[in-house]
C-alpha cells in the first residue's frame, strides 16, 4: 500500500462511533505501520454516532478526492417511530411530545411518501453541523436556544416503504448529498398528521460503494498492519 500517494478504505461504521473515531483508528494503524509521526487521513460524508454503514476513509493524496466521493448518491435504510417527536429528531434526545397514530395505515404512509420524492425543500435539523454566524447549530441547540435554519433544495430519487407496523415504519431512501434523514422523519411525521423520529439508520451505499463492499474497522486495521508499504521516492 502507498499511504502517501493515497489509499481508500470503505468501512462499515459501527453504532456509537463518530466518523472521526473511525478516522482516528485508521490513522493510528497507518502511523504504526509507517513509523510516521503524523499522517493525513479524512472521511467522505459524515455519519452520526447513532447511524451505521458505509464510510469512505482516504489517506494521503487521496484526501483530495473527498469532495468527489461524498458527492455521490446515498442510500439509507431508516426506521422511524410514529406518534412521538424529539428535539433532535432521533434518539439523541428524549421524547418531547406525543401524537395520535390510530388514523395511520400502510396506505396513508405509501401515499405520503410519494410527496417526498423528486426535488424537495428541507430545513436541516437544529441538532446538526450547519453553521450560524460561525457556530455549529448543534452547539446552540444543546444550550436550549432557538435555532433558525433556511430550507435547502434536495433530490430524493427513491423513497420506498420496506416495512410497516402500527407505530413504526422502515423506509429505503436514495437521495442527494446533504439530505438529513432525521429531518425527513420529522417531515413524514408531520405529513401523516402525527409526529415521528428516527430510531435506526444504516447507510447502505455512497456512490458506487455498497455496504457489501465494506470492511469492518478491525478488518481495515488488520489489512494495514500486514500491508507491504510503498514509500514515495525522494
Amino acid at each position: 500500500m502507498n499511504f502517501v500517494e493515497g489509499e481508500i478504505f470503505c468501512v462499515d461504521k459501527p453504532l456509537g462511533w463518530t466518523s472521526f473515531n473511525a478516522v482516528k483508528r485508521l490513522r493510528g494503524a497507518v502511523l504504526r505501520r509507517t513509523g510516521a509521526r503524523k499522517f493525513k487521513v479524512g472521511h467522505a460524508g459524515t455519519l452520526d454516532p447513532l447511524a451505521t454503514g458505509v464510510l469512505i476513509i482516504c489517506t494521503g493524496k487521496a484526501t483530495k478526492r473527498i469532495e468527489e466521493l461524498q458527492a455521490g448518491v446515498k442510500e439509507y435504510v431508516a426506521t422511524m417511530a410514529l406518534g412521538a417527536t424529539t428535539p433532535s429528531f432521533d434518539l439523541e434526545t428524549e421524547i418531547d411530545a406525543t401524537y395520535p397514530t390510530a388514523h395511520i395505515s400502510r396506505e396513508l404512509v405509501e401515499s405520503v411518501l410519494k410527496r417526498f420524492t423528486g426535488r424537495i425543500e428541507q430545513v436541516p435539523p437544529a441538532f446538526s453541523a450547519c453553521k450560524i454566524d460561525g457556530k455549529r447549530a448543534y452547539s446552540i441547540a444543546r444550550k436550549g436556544k432557538e435555532v433558525k435554519l433556511k430550507a435547502k433544495v434536495l433530490i430524493i430519487d427513491e423513497l420506498e416503504l420496506v416495512d410497516y407496523k402500527p407505530g413504526e415504519i422502515t423506509v429505503r431512501v436514495v437521495c442527494s448529498k446533504g439530505t438529513y434523514i432525521r429531518a425527513l422523519a420529522r417531515d413524514i411525521g408531520e405529513a401523516l398528521g402525527s409526529g415521528a423520529h428516527l430510531t435506526a439508520l444504516r447507510r447502505t451505499r455512497v456512490g458506487d460503494v455498497r455496504i457489501d463492499d465494506c470492511q469492518t474497522i478491525d478488518e481495515a486495521v488488520g489489512s494495514i498492519a500486514v500491508a507491504e508499504v510503498e514509500m514515495p521516492e525522494d
